[in-house]
């Protein structure tokens, strides 16, 4: 969402480090935490848990995800650390919105009234290879792909771009209720956070709500969903303004919390703003992580914490 530097960074670093203590003790995030423009977080109600449209309950995933750890049914949420195998250039100028692995390349979704694009970026150098700019009037937000197309959801106009990939030219759009932030495709259906603890499923070709569900973190309710990474049936969603990743499963809850905290030490991070961007490649096996005008991307896997 909207930039945070006006904080010093080692006093958010702070905060992030509380919030992070909160979530992994299961205390959750469930105050509100406002938007932007100082409203709160707008969104479907959903109920606790989580159904399929014919009503019967979703099972807890247990396909193994190379570089993720198997979730445990009935296990309280797991604590992770990021494992860098290598660390690799971001352009400083890239508010990070959503960060999407397609067939080898990268595309990233950058944010900002006229700044906002959606770029695809070299994995290796950070460099842009081609971008396309949103209108100015609109601060672009979470991005998917779903075979030839990208949707990119813009945070308040209740809009989203489908763009030809190939071509990066718009073809059409959806309208949605709500704010936009995060936005993955798990194969069958996007799913998307608004900000609140909720995440909206929606069918792929005409952006039909189809269900929701209220994310958990130890029967606890957790907000500001932000950017997310759908794996299989498992979601990564960064927490704004946090240094926290959590893994949800499908029936909304937080399996494992990922602290992602102390990446950026030892780097000249002037002017970095929060953690926000999570990409999985399934070629590799890792996750590339990164953050809003960070300098650089983390090549990682997640290992259960020390």
């Amino acid at each position: 969402m909207t930039p945070t530097r006006l904080a010093p960074r080692r006093f958010m670093a702070a905060l992030a480090a509380l919030a992070i203590a909160a979530i992994a003790n299961g205390c959750g995030t469930h105050a509100t935490v406002p938007s932007a423009d100082g409203g709160t977080p707008a969104g479907p109600t959903a109920t606790a848990g989580s159904t399929d449209p014919a009503g019967t309950a979703t099972a807890l995933p247990t396909t193994p995800v190379p570089g993720l750890p198997t979730p445990v049914a009935g296990s309280a949420p797991r604590r992770l650390v990021p494992n860098v195998l290598e660390v690799l250039p971001h352009d400083t100028t890239a508010f990070t919105q959503g960060l999407q692995f397609d067939g080898g390349r990268l595309y990233e979704s950058r944010g900002m009234r006229g700044e906002s694009a959606i770029t695809e970026i070299d994995p290796e150098t950070g460099a842009v290879v081609r971008s396309a700019p949103v209108a100015a009037t609109y601060f672009a937000e979470g991005l998917a792909i779903v075979g030839d197309r990208a949707i990119q959801l813009t945070w308040q106009a209740g809009l989203a771009f489908v763009y030809d990939l190939a071509t990066f030219e718009i073809v059409d759009t959806f309208r949605y209720e709500g704010e936009g932030w995060g936005l993955c495709f798990d194969g069958r259906q996007l799913v998307m956070s608004d900000g609140s603890s909720t995440l909206t499923y929606r069918d792929p070709t005409t952006f039909t709500p189809l269900r929701t569900v209220t994310v958990t973190n130890a029967g606890v309710p957790l907000t500001s969903l932000n950017e997310l990474e759908c794996v299989g049936t498992q979601v990564l969603a960064n927490v704004w303004k946090t240094d926290a990743i959590v893994v949800i499963s499908d029936t909304g809850i937080v399996t494992d919390v990922i602290d992602a905290s102390g990446l950026l030490d030892g780097i000249d991070a002037t002017g970095a703003d929060v953690l926000n961007g999570v990409a999985y490649d399934p070629v590799s096996g890792t996750f590339l992580i990164t953050g809003k005008y960070w300098p650089v991307m983390f090549d990682v896997v997640f290992e259960p914490s020390p």
